[in-house]
């Protein structure tokens, strides 16, 4: 397993015309037909294929019982033949092979509450009884556990190392797990804020990294017992680990230290601790992106850096070769190389785009041979001439700082006085919106909105001062990147300034509060989901397991146990300005999310409601962190379409299937029941 898939089961001046790719000249012919929420937001017929590592099978996500589950099939079978592995009741967080085939793993935790167990499932054994899907065992049966995969052996296919929190909730120690047996033994005990675990090729614990109090990482060299210090960043700066030369001698670190701004692949001696450079964005714009390693020669395969797009720089020339030969074949596409042989001979590879339903195919890298295996929403692939392109830009920030950003505008339709909904990404610091087909963009340009995704100071991937300038600027300079870009569509005409929405999860559902009240005159309306309201009761309610980050939060919003720092809280918590709100809001909700607790959504209702201000609330009891369960999805969806056609006049689709209405419903919340106990910060 790569660090890729480890990473996805273990537990983010106006006037001036910028770089503006976009011309007011681009609409089609015809408008759009109003296409299905379904075909967005409902479940794909399959999708998250991946080859075993000798390509004999083939797994993918198909639901089951209404649910996306993992499914097996041999290659050669059609996809009607393969067998249910998984009967999960709650969507996956991901799943892989061993790196021998004989299991394959994935993750879940119950209702959306984010406490993770790790699951293995052998793909040969034969459900018994009456039942549909074998045993799947639980390797890590503990509760109120979040369960983190640090490393899978190379050499020892039966060998993973995870992290658990099981003797402390705010730091998880290291065990060795034997998948074959579920054997747990403790290899490190955790009593020193140690963050993460470095492995080399040859499964040896190498590099240990160590969060002090406030906020700064040290990297460790593991010397017997003795934890000996070479590598140090503030809690301002950043240094990541990407693995190990093939002598197992040098590691590829990425860092921003010191003078540093963008992200930099160097090479290091853990134990001369000499630094050599390696590489940098030849266009001298945005960070480090990834390196991809040889699993078996352990050489660089190719680095990538995201810009507006991803550019890939290859040093494998056979893998160079076959990635410009797909390019060939698939034009106007971006290729992802997503799954392999452990030899490399054979690929599943996605061919996607921002106006292009997804695609899987089989790819023989030894005779080219290609061979369509699925198209995850075939009923969007019929209508994407329909769907819009995304365009990237850039504006100026209210203190002239340029902000980049992607604008879709809706098909067939003129782009002058247009409804517009701001869809605000999460995070804050260090996520990003990034070029491709999103299914929330799609949806609202088909319902005749432009679409404005700004990336605001404190997204990831522009620098360390990009990143770096949101601190201490919630509601203030990072809604300024957001307000701006309001106003730049305004003044080229794109934008109808009394119909522009605004909307966002997790920070972009702080955002949507923040907007409306802290520039009540510019936005008709917002939509709220799972957005803090309170950034004191936020900080007051962080799982234990982010401990680590404390200072890094703080550092973003301000030290509440400073005055200085009650003081920004308050004035950028939207709560304390709910008087100000006088625009229309829905608020979406899961009861069970560890991050941002239901109470952040109850308070703001409740502030709104005793000032008279309707608000209309959803709740989700089997949700967290956003909806991942397929009804309540749609639910979400068909209500939001319906408000946003209300207050700024987009198109909508009336009907819903009768259990997605009757889970809306059910989602609901009477405003007038609400209580909260609440002290005065």
């Amino acid at each position: 397993m790569n660090k890729t898939l480890i990473a996805v089961l273990a537990s983010t001046l106006l006037a001036c015309c910028m770089q503006t790719n976009f011309s007011l000249s681009t609409a089609h012919a015809a408008e759009a037909p109003l296409l299905d929420r379904e075909l967005f937001f409902g479940n794909p017929q399959i999708s998250g294929g991946q080859l075993s590592p000798d390509g004999k099978y083939i797994s993918f996500m198909k639901p089951y019982k209404g649910i996306m589950n993992v499914w097996v099939k041999e290659f050669a079978e059609p996809f009607d033949k393969a067998r249910p592995l998984t009967d999960s009741s709650r969507p996956l967080y991901g799943y892989t092979w061993t790196e021998d085939g004989k299991y394959i793993l994935f993750v879940k935790d119950s209702g959306g509450d984010e406490n993770m167990n790790l699951f293995a499932v052998d793909p040969n054994e034969k459900p018994e009884g009456d039942r549909e899907t074998p045993n799947a065992r639980n390797l890590t049966p503990m509760d109120d556990v979040t369960a983190r995969m640090m490393h899978a052996s190379h050499n020892n296919p039966d060998l993973l190392w995870v992290g658990l929190n099981d003797r402390d909730k705010a730091w998880h120690d290291l065990y060795q797990l034997e998948i074959s047996t579920g054997k747990l033994t403790l290899v490190y005990k955790n009593d020193e804020r140690i963050t993460g675990y470095e492995f080399d090729w040859d499964d040896n614990l190498r590099l240990l990294s160590r969060t002090d109090p406030a906020g700064n990482t040290t990297l460790l060299r593991k010397d017997g017992d003795d934890l000996v210090p070479i590598y140090e960043t503030s809690v301002t700066e950043d240094a990541t680990v990407h693995g190990w030369d093939p002598q197992n001698k040098n590691i590829y670190l990425a860092t921003n230290k010191g003078d540093l701004d963008l992200m930099t692949l160097f090479k290091m001696n853990p134990e001369t601790m000499e630094l050599e450079l390696f590489e940098s964005d030849p266009e001298k714009s945005v960070d480090f992106g990834g390196i991809r390693l040889d699993r078996n020669t352990h050489e660089i395969i190719s680095t990538s850096y995201t810009d507006d797009k991803t550019r890939n720089y290859w040093r494998d020339k056979t893998w160079e070769s076959n990635y410009k030969f797909l390019q060939e074949k698939f034009p106007g596409r971006e290729i992802a190389f997503q799954s392999s042989t452990n030899d490399y001979s054979k690929f599943l590879i996605a061919v996607y785009g921002d106006k292009y339903a997804a695609e899987a195919w089989y790819f023989d890298a030894k005779t080219r041979e290609l061979i369509h295996q699925y198209t995850p929403r075939p009923e969007l692939k019929k209508v994407e001439e329909y769907l819009a392109p995304m365009t990237p830009i850039r504006y100026a920030s209210s203190d002239g700082l340029e902000i980049p950003a992607y604008l879709t505008l809706p098909t067939g339709v003129e782009p002058k006085n247009l409804p517009v909904v701001v869809l605000v990404h999460g995070g804050p610091k260090g996520p990003r919106d990034t070029w491709g087909y999103d299914a929330q963009v799609q949806f609202l340009a088909n319902r005749g909105y432009a679409v404005l995704q700004p990336n605001f100071r404190a997204s990831g991937g522009y620098g360390k001062k990009f990143l770096n300038a949101g601190d201490l600027q919630w509601g203030k300079l990072m809604q300024d990147d957001i307000t701006w870009g309001v106003k730049y569509l305004i003044e080229k005409g794109i934008a109808d300034k009394d119909r522009v929405a605004i909307m966002g999860g997790s920070y972009g559902g702080y955002a949507t509060l923040a907007g409306l009240a802290f520039t009540p005159e510019l936005y008709a309306c917002g939509v709220d989901i799972v957005g803090p309201s309170n950034i004191f009761t936020l900080l007051d309610s962080i799982p234990p397991y982010w401990e680590a980050g404390r200072a890094f939060l703080y550092g973003m919003v301000g030290d509440p146990a400073t005055e200085e720092g009650k003081q920004r809280i308050r004035e950028a918590s939207p709560l304390f300005s709910a008087e100000k709100i006088s625009r229309p809001l829905l608020i979406v909700q899961g009861a069970n999310d560890p991050r941002v607790k239901q109470a952040e959504a109850d308070q703001i209702a409740i502030a709104l409601r005793d000032r008279g201000h309707e608000v209309d609330y959803l709740l989700a009891d089997d949700e967290g962190h956003g909806f991942a369960k397929p009804v309540n999805r749609m639910a979400m969806y068909a209500e939001i379409e319906a408000f946003l056609a209300e207050q700024i006049g987009g198109r909508f689709e009336k009907e819903m299937p009768a259990d997605v209405a009757k889970r809306l419903e059910e989602l609901r919340v009477d405003v007038t029941t609400l209580t909260f106990e609440s002290e005065e910060p």
